[in-house]
């Protein structure tokens, strides 16, 4: 069929159906010529049409193709100098991705056509490659996008009241004995009625998923017969993952994924996306030419200034997103707009975000990026999360968001390692955490939530493996154990991996409980890394990035030792859900609040007495007491009536021997009950109780919370 092209518009930018026809936009600011080439099936080698795009405006390409329809099959040729010294890799041998396209028509399989330059050529990547390779590179649908939402909206749950689990869809789902095996992996698994009944007991309140815009895999994972589980090597930021999805046809991906979100709103559960706009999977200089190396190298990507054949690259990944360019920032909003209008989603999570913040080389903190977000109607009022470093110099940025952010607290996570492991440092450090990190946040007008709070996440060691291994194992990767962090934070009692050493077993699962009850007590906002509840190992790989198999998957086969810590992490969510004493929208003040006769925090040693300023600057101290009064809250109802709870007391003690706390004789005339104790976890159905001034024993390694009650 011979098809007309009419000239179209220049915006909005990708492929648009309008009901008679399609209008194609593409950014490119170096280009000579664009052709629009269209396919009829997916398995084609060669495209049926090559259309010239001849109008230009603003930089953007543009034609429009009356009769073309949804299920539309394209790609793009992009024609102009190849000059890879001055930054410049156009190649029309090579069909091109559109950056903006919304659904996946066809994936990419791995061949050495993809690649501008002559693989193994003497010149490397200066050499021009003639090798076509219409039959491998990914190509877009158009699609249409109606869907009935049923009245779903954005469930706005205020951040002071959100615990979020890190999830990834396939490793949820795949292993679930009560999934439907076609359901297993896929979008729908995740939505299904036991997922989110696992979900809703546990208590948490937010799934942020790990990549699910459309990624690859690397050539030498798959050279290796790997793949890139994680995700974190994105080709297109408008169109879902293909891989997470039951049906084989674009659309039904897009669909799915609709729906999903549907699900899981009706439940309660908010949708965050991890998110990867600072590099793309491209690579570097020599990675494939896929989609925007081809479509205009030097406006997408930061090139090194003094010799633009290399890239910058802030992210280990071979290359860096160009924030500097106003194309670029357009095509990262439009991507999360377009998440939060048309896919319904509540926030995001932004991998390596300090690399967004980078205008020059040095990190801005007030960078284009964070400037239009703050400005934009729609993006400054959903979930905003920092992963806050990049690999670049002057990378790691914790606290230096902007309002309206909030960050992966590093410091959070090492400050609660280096306590239950017995590391020397100052307890101070611990404090500061446990209260929201106020000297991070607080000095930019920010409150206690904007600390996300967790201990481990996808990169790195399970909770599990955290007490279980001194090193990592990741041999599986096939990289020599040379992959992953080095960094030795665990603490196992001189036994590695499995063991049936009943003393052992005790003590990784009290050190289990420490870390997630510390996590659940701690103001701000906690994460939990998805099937820690379930004592999932990876039998000591940090870095299972490749692992996509029962390394990674969620083991849902649980013996009583498993049950019994999913028991003890759902009390302990439910326990904070319901204490606003914990979940405090103001940093402690460490002083009376509101007419309170106390103090709204109290920090105690083992005597009962007030810490001193030596011991605060201590590394040697490892046991302490903190009082978190009930009637302190600055916090009002709906009905502007002022917020009162239970006062908490929290013991903890570090050492590798017991501690002897004696209840402080100078606070109110009340008992406390035990409510929580990580050395017995079922000891709260003893309704044990204790006054002032009596003591109560420790053992080592062991957290106790206690909360006050009327005196008899």
């Amino acid at each position: 069929m011979k098809w007309k092209v009419l000239p179209g518009t220049p915006h909005p930018l990708g492929a648009r159906w309008d009901g008679r026809g399609v209008n194609f936009a593409l950014f490119s600011e170096n280009a000579t010529r664009v052709e629009l080439c269209l396919f009829d099936q997916a398995g084609d080698h060669e495209e049926s049409a090559r259309l010239d795009l001849v109008e230009q405006t603003d930089m953007v390409w543009h034609g429009y193709v009356p009769g073309l329809a949804p299920g539309q099959l394209y790609g793009y040729r992009v024609h102009g100098p190849y000059d890879p010294s001055t930054g410049l890799r156009f190649n029309p041998n090579k069909l091109l991705l559109d950056p903006y396209a919304q659904a996946i028509g066809r994936d990419l399989s791995w061949d050495d056509n993809v690649y501008g330059f002559p693989a193994g050529s003497p010149e490397e990547d200066l050499a021009f490659d003639e090798r076509d390779n219409g039959a491998n590179a990914p190509l877009g649908m158009v699609i249409e996008t109606d869907f009935d939402w049923q009245g779903d909206t954005r469930l706005q749950i205020p951040w002071r009241d959100t615990v979020i689990y890190e999830a990834h869809v396939k490793g949820i789902t795949k292993q679930h004995p009560e999934i439907p095996e076609g359901h297993r992996g896929t979008y729908t698994g995740l939505a299904s009625a036991p997922v989110l009944r696992h979900l809703k007991e546990l208590g948490v309140t937010a799934v942020e998923l790990m990549p699910t815009h459309h990624f690859i895999d690397e050539h030498f994972l798959a050279q290796r017969g790997l793949t890139n589980y994680w995700g974190y090597n994105t080709l297109a930021y408008f169109a879902p993952s293909l891989r997470y999805a039951m049906s084989d046809h674009p659309h039904h991906v897009v669909q799915e994924f609709k729906s999903m979100v549907r699900a899981l709103h009706r439940e309660g559960f908010e949708v965050i996306l991890d998110v990867v706009y600072n590099h793309t999977a491209e690579g570097g200089r020599l990675g494939p030419t896929l989609s925007f190396r081809g479509i205009d190298n030097a406006a997408y990507y930061r090139l090194d200034p003094e010799d633009p054949r290399y890239y910058q690259d802030f992210t280990g990944c071979g290359n860096t997103l160009n924030m500097m360019h106003p194309r670029v920032l357009q095509l990262i909003m439009d991507s999360l707009r377009y998440w939060v209008t048309e896919m319904h989603v509540d926030g995001f999570r932004f991998d390596l975000a300090a690399a967004l913040a980078r205008e020059l080389h040095e990190v801005d903190r007030l960078g284009a990026f964070f400037d239009i977000i703050q400005q934009d109607p729609v993006l400054s009022q959903v979930k905003l999360i920092a992963e806050p470093w990049d690999l670049g110099e002057g990378g790691y940025q914790v606290g230096n968001f902007p309002p309206g952010w909030t960050e992966w607290n590093g410091k959070y996570r090492d400050a609660i390692r280096c306590f239950w492991h017995n590391e020397d440092e100052p307890v101070s450090e611990l404090a500061t955490r446990l209260c929201g990190s106020s000297d991070l946040y607080e000095h930019s007008g920010r409150r206690p939530y904007a600390s996300i709070n967790f201990v481990t996440a996808h990169d790195g060691f399970t909770l599990h493996d955290l007490v279980s291994y001194n090193r990592k194992h990741n041999e599986a990767n096939q990289e020599n154990n040379q992959d992953g962090d080095d960094h030795n934070l665990s603490w196992n009692h001189g036994v590695e991996g499995p063991t049936d050493d009943p003393e052992i077993m005790a003590i990784r699962e009290r050190q289990k409980r420490n870390f997630m009850a510390s996590l659940m007590l701690s103001q701000g906002v906690p994460m939990i890394l998805g099937g820690d509840e379930l004592s999932r190992t990876q039998q000591g790989n940090n870095n299972a990035y490749c692992q996509d198999n029962e390394l990674s998957w969620l083991n849902w086969d649980l013996d009583e030792r498993k049950q019994g810590f999913l028991a003890f992490v759902k009390k302990l969510i439910h326990f904070r859900l319901e204490h606003p004493n914990l979940r405090r929208r103001n940093f402690l003040q460490g002083r009376s609040i509101r007419g309170s006769e106390e103090k709204d925090i109290l920090w105690l040693r083992p005597t009962g007495d007030e810490m001193s300023d030596d011991e605060w600057n201590s590394g040697d101290v490892r046991a302490l007491g903190v009082r978190l009064d009930g009637q302190a809250l600055d916090i009002v109802d709906k009905q502007g009536e002022r917020v009162t709870d239970d006062t908490l007391f929290i013991l903890l003690n570090g050492h590798p021997e017991p501690v002897t706390f004696q209840v402080p004789r100078h606070l109110p005339d009340r008992r406390w009950e035990i409510v929580i104790d990580t050395c017995c976890p079922d000891s709260q159905e003893d309704e044990t109780t204790v006054a002032k001034g009596e003591s109560i024993e420790l053992p080592s390694r062991c957290l106790m919370l206690l909360r006050q009650i009327e005196a008899e």
